[in-house]
C-alpha cells in the first residue's frame, strides 16, 4: 500500500533515533537553558512512552520552581487522591499579580460594572488534556506546550507570554489516565507491535477512558456527579477564560478534527449564532495554517456534538467564552497500524502540539475580540431574559428535603441566582410551599443555564444526535416545577444552611417511625441494618399520635420497634440518632401502635425489611459506565458496600450467600450452562435479579424469563434512498437520549417514597417491553402522551406508549426487576434512584 509521505518518514523514526525530536517538533527553535526540557527531567523522549501522573505532576513542579513566569496551582484532588493541577503561564508580572488580573477579567462577567480597557487585559486561555484517560497523547502534548511556552525564545513564545494567562490542565482525569499508562507500558513490545490485535493495543475492562467509578467525565460538566468535575467547575467560574481548548483521541483511520462542528445539527440551542457562524471559522483558520504546515491532514464541520452543555468543549460556550474541542486519531498505544500506514505515539503528541500552540496564538491575536464577546455575551443574556414570556421558575418538593438540597447545590455551583419562595403557591396543578420550594429568575447573567436547567425541547433541526438530546436537570432530579410569568422574591440563597433535624427526646416509646420520601432514607435504613437493628416497613399508609403530634405516614415508611431489638434502648437510640445525623432525616417516635387513622403498627401490612446482600456482575460484555454508576450510587449516597464479581470469576460464587443480584446491560454468554442452572435454582429459591436494559434481552434468550417484546419498527421511508443518506435515515430511528413521563404505582413496594404518581424517565435505548401480564406488576409505564424533552422518531415514540419502563417477572419464589429506562443516568437522575433503590430493599415484598 502506498503511504503518505509524512505517515511513513515518522514510521521509519525509531525510537533509538528520537535525539532528533526537536528538529521535529521545534524546528529551528532555541530554548532557555535554564528551564529543564521534558527529556532531561524525564529521561527518555515524550511519545518513547506514556508519562506516568506523578512525573508529569513532579515535570510541572520543577517547571514552577525553575520560572518566575510559572506557578502550580491544586485546585483539587481525585477519588483515588491524585491532585488536580493547573500550571498557570504567564509573564513574571503578572503571575505576581494574579488575583488583581483575575479581578479586572471578571468585570467583564458582570454587565452591570464599567467595561474596562480591554486593549490592556491578556487572554485568559485554558488548556485541558485527558479527560478520557486512554486519550493520552493531550497529556504529553501538555508537557510540550508548557515547555515550549516557558522555554521558547521564539517571538511567538513571547507574545503568548506577554498577551495572555495560559492555564494548562494535564489531566482532569488522573485516575483513568494511569490505569490506561500503566497498560500501555506494560505491553510495549521492543520493537514495539503495530497490530492492531497486539494486547497493547486491546485494554481490559474498565477501560482507561473512565474514572474512578467509571464515568465518562466529559458528560459530567452539566450533572457535576464527580469531584474531578466539581473541582474544575469551581475553578472554571473564578476566571471564565476566553478560550477553552479540549484535547481528545478518535478511531486510528481518521486524521485530525476541529472546529466548527456540524451546522445546527450539533449545536446549542442557548448559544449565540456568533458562536457557530463567526467565532469558530475566525479561529479556525489557525489550525489549519499549524497542520498545513507539517502536512496533517484533518477534517471539520462533521459529525461530533456541540449541543449536550455537559461537554468540556460545550460548557465554555455557555459562558461567554469559546469551547473548541480537537480530536486526534488514536495510536492507542506505542504504534499501531491504519488506513494511511503506521501512526505512532510520538505523531499524535505533535499534532496534539501544533493546535496547543495554534489555540494560544488565536487567543492572543484575537484576544480583544473575545474580551469584548464575553460582555457581550452576559449583556445579550439579559437582553433575552428580557423578552421571555417565563420571568422565573419555581421548583421544590415538599416531602423531599434532600433532594430539594442536592437540586439547589447544583444550581448555586453553576452561578445561577436562587431566591427562596416567600408564599404558597399552585401552578400547573402543582403545589409549592413556602419553606420548601424555591424561584430561580430568567432574567439574570446566567441566564442561559437557566434555560439548561429547566427547559424542555422536543423540536430539533436535526435527528442524528452524538449523545443526549435532553438534559433537562429539573427533570433528571424529579422535582415538581412550574414557570412562572412573574418573578417576585426577595431572599437569595447564596450558601445552603445546615438544617436542623427532629428527633425524639429520651422516653420510652413503642417504635421510632421514619418517613421514607427523603432521598437519604435509604442511606438511614443501611446504616441501621448494618449496626444490627431490626426495621419494618409498611405497605399502606397510617397515621399515628407522635412525639411531633399528630402525623401521617405514607406507604413505605420504616417502622423501628424498641422490642425485638438485639441491644438495650440506649444503644438503640445512639445508633438511630448518628444515622438521622448523618443522613439528614427527621426521625419521630410513637408510645403507642394503636394508629389514629390507617392500620396499626401490628398489622400484617407491616414486615421486616430484609437487609441486602447483594453482587454485582462487571467484566467484558458489561456496561462499565451502568455498573459504574452503581457503584457510584451505593458508595456516596448510601454508604452500602457492594461485591463487584467479574463475570469469568462467577463459577466460584455461591449465590446462595446472597440474596440481590445485578445485571448491568451486557450480553452474559460467557456463563455455561451449569452457572445458568445455578442462577435459575437460586431464583427460583427465592433470589432477585435486578436487570437493566439490554439485560433483559439476555435473560429472555436463555428462558429465565418470559416477557414479551415490541418491535423497533422503523420510520416508513421511500422505497430508494441513496447511499450518501443511510446515517441520517437510520440514526433516526435511535434513540439517543431523552426524557419521557411514566405513571408510577406508588401503592407498590417500587414506589414507596414518591407522593406523585407522575415520574420523568430518562430512555437511550431502543428496547420496547410490554407490560407485564400480570396486572399489578408493571409499576411504571409511560404515559399517553410520555415525550417531554429530546428527540424520538414518530414510529419509536408509538411503541413507547404501548410498552413498560420497568416491570417485575415473577420466576418461582423469586423475582426479575427490569429497569428498561436507566434509573442511574450519570449519576444524576436523582428523580429515579429511589426506584432502584426500593429494588434493593422491598423486593420480597412484590
Amino acid at each position: 500500500m502506498k503511504r503518505p509521505l509524512l505517515y511513513l518518514l515518522f514510521a521509519l523514526l525509531t525510537f533509538g533515533q528520537l535525539e532528533a525530536q526537536q528538529d521535529y517538533l521545534f524546528p529551528g527553535e532555541q530554548f532557555d537553558p535554564a528551564i529543564p526540557s521534558p527529556k532531561e527531567f524525564l529521561g527518555y523522549e515524550i511519545g518513547e512512552w506514556h508519562t506516568r501522573y506523578d512525573k508529569l505532576i513532579a515535570y510541572f513542579e520543577k517547571l514552577a520552581h525553575s520560572s518566575s513566569m510559572a506557578e502550580l496551582q491544586v485546585i483539587g484532588q481525585s477519588h483515588q487522591l491524585r491532585p488536580l493541577v493547573v500550571l498557570v503561564i504567564s509573564n513574571s508580572d503578572n503571575i505576581q499579580n494574579l488575583e488583581k488580573v483575575r479581578l479586572n477579567h471578571l468585570q467583564l462577567v458582570d454587565p452591570q460594572k464599567p467595561l474596562p480597557d480591554v486593549s490592556r487585559m491578556p487572554a485568559i486561555i485554558n488548556l485541558a488534556y485527558s479527560v478520557h484517560g486512554n486519550e493520552p497523547s493531550g497529556g504529553e502534548a501538555a508537557i510540550l506546550t508548557a515547555y515550549w511556552l516557558l522555554a521558547s525564545q521564539s517571538e511567538k513564545a513571547r507574545e503568548i507570554r506577554e498577551n495572555a494567562i495560559v492555564m494548562i490542565d494535564p489531566a482532569i482525569n488522573p485516575d483513568g489516565r494511569d490505569r490506561h499508562t500503566n497498560w500501555a507500558n506494560m505491553h510495549k513490545g521492543n520493537p514495539p507491535v503495530s497490530d492492531p490485535l497486539d494486547r497493547e493495543h486491546n485494554e481490559i475492562w474498565p477501560s482507561g477512558r473512565v474514572n474512578h467509578y467509571w464515568f465518562d467525565l466529559n458528560r459530567d460538566w452539566l450533572p457535576l456527579a464527580q469531584i474531578e468535575l466539581q473541582s474544575k467547575i469551581d475553578w472554571y467560574h473564578t476566571w471564565y477564560p476566553n478560550v477553552v481548548g479540549d484535547f481528545h483521541e478518535m478511531g486510528t483511520n481518521s486524521t485530525y478534527f476541529f472546529e466548527p462542528t456540524k451546522p445546527f445539527g450539533s449545536e446549542n440551542p442557548v448559544v449565540p449564532r456568533k458562536n457557530y457562524e463567526e467565532i469558530n471559522n475566525k479561529f479556525a483558520t489557525y489550525f489549519a495554517k499549524a497542520l498545513d504546515e507539517i502536512g496533517s491532514l484533518y477534517w471539520t464541520k462533521e459529525v461530533f456534538d456541540n449541543s449536550y452543555p455537559g461537554y468540556g468543549s460545550t460548557y465554555p460556550d455557555i459562558q461567554g467564552g469559546l469551547g473548541l474541542v480537537f480530536e486526534q486519531a488514536s495510536s492507542r498505544g506505542h504504534i499501531q497500524s491504519s488506513q494511511r500506514g503506521d501512526i505512532t505515539f510520538a505523531f499524535t503528541i505533535r499534532n496534539q502540539l501544533k493546535t496547543s500552540i495554534a489555540t494560544m496564538e488565536a487567543g492572543v491575536k484575537e484576544r480583544e475580540y473575545m474580551h469584548r464577546y464575553l460582555r457581550e455575551f452576559f449583556q445579550t443574556a439579559l437582553t433575552e431574559a428580557g423578552k421571555e414570556k417565563v420571568k422565573s421558575y419555581i421548583f421544590g418538593d415538599e416531602f423531599d428535603a434532600s433532594r430539594n438540597r442536592l437540586f439547589l447545590q447544583l444550581l448555586l455551583d453553576h452561578k445561577i441566582k436562587v431566591y427562596e419562595n416567600d408564599r404558597d403557591q399552585n401552578l400547573e396543578g402543582k403545589s409549592f410551599k413556602k419553606g420548601k420550594s424555591w424561584v430561580v429568575p430568567t432574567s439574570q447573567p446566567q441566564y442561559r443555564m437557566v434555560r439548561s436547567m429547566f427547559e424542555r425541547v422536543t423540536e430539533f433541526s436535526d435527528s442524528i444526535f452524538y449523545d443526549a438530546s435532553s438534559w433537562t436537570m429539573a427533570l433528571a432530579y424529579g422535582l415538581p416545577y412550574a414557570g412562572q410569568t412573574n418573578f417576585s422574591a426577595t431572599k437569595e440563597i447564596v450558601t445552603l444552611e445546615n438544617t436542623k433535624l427532629h428527633f425524639p427526646a429520651p422516653e420510652n416509646y413503642v417504635a421510632y417511625i421514619l418517613d421514607w420520601s427523603d432521598y437519604f432514607a435509604p442511606k438511614f435504613l443501611h446504616q441501621i441494618q448494618n449496626a444490627g437493628i431490626h426495621v419494618e416497613v409498611t405497605s399502606l399508609p397510617f397515621t399515628s399520635a407522635t412525639d411531633s403530634g399528630n402525623k401521617e405516614f405514607p406507604a413505605g415508611s420504616l417502622i423501628i420497634p424498641t422490642a425485638f431489638q438485639k441491644m438495650s434502648s440506649e444503644e438503640l437510640r445512639k445508633h438511630l440518632q448518628q444515622a438521622a445525623t448523618s443522613s439528614g432525616q427527621d426521625v419521630f417516635a410513637t408510645k403507642t401502635g394503636f394508629s389514629l387513622k390507617g392500620i396499626d403498627l401490628g398489622s400484617n401490612n407491616v414486615t421486616a425489611v430484609r437487609k441486602p446482600k447483594v453482587i454485582m456482575l462487571i467484566g467484558n460484555g458489561t456496561s462499565q459506565y451502568e455498573a459504574g454508576e452503581i457503584w457510584h450510587l451505593l458508595d456516596t449516597k448510601v454508604g452500602m458496600p457492594i461485591t463487584k464479581m467479574d463475570i469469568s470469576s462467577f463459577n466460584r460464587v455461591n449465590l446462595h450467600d446472597f440474596n440481590t443480584l445485578i445485571l448491568p446491560s451486557g450480553f452474559y454468554n460467557i456463563l455455561s450452562g451449569s452457572q445458568i442452572n445455578h442462577l435459575k435454582d437460586w431464583l427460583n429459591r427465592g433470589g432477585t435479579i435486578i436487570s437493566l436494559r439490554t439485560a433483559i434481552q439476555w435473560l429472555q434468550s436463555q428462558e429465565i424469563i418470559k416477557e414479551e417484546f415490541l418491535s423497533a419498527d422503523q420510520e416508513q421511508g421511500p422505497e430508494f434512498i441513496p447511499f450518501a443518506s443511510r446515517r441520517d435515515f437510520e440514526g433516526a430511528q435511535a434513540i439517543g437520549g431523552s426524557v419521557y413521563l411514566t405513571r408510577l404505582d406508588i401503592t407498590h413496594p417500587l414506589g414507596f417514597g414518591y407522593r406523585n404518581t407522575e415520574l420523568p424517565v430518562y430512555r437511550n435505548s431502543s428496547i420496547f417491553l410490554k407490560p407485564s401480564k400480570n396486572k399489578y406488576q408493571t409499576p411504571v409505564r409511560y404515559t399517553a402522551d410520555p415525550l417531554l424533552g429530546g428527540y424520538i422518531s414518530k414510529a419509536n415514540l408509538e411503541k413507547i406508549k404501548q410498552s413498560a419502563s420497568v416491570i417485575v417477572s415473577q420466576v418461582g419464589q423469586g423475582r426479575v426487576i427490569h429497569f428498561i429506562d436507566n434509573p442511574n443516568f450519570r449519576g444524576t437522575w436523582f428523580g429515579t434512584n429511589k426506584l432502584f433503590l426500593n429494588a434493593l430493599f422491598f423486593a420480597d415484598k412484590m
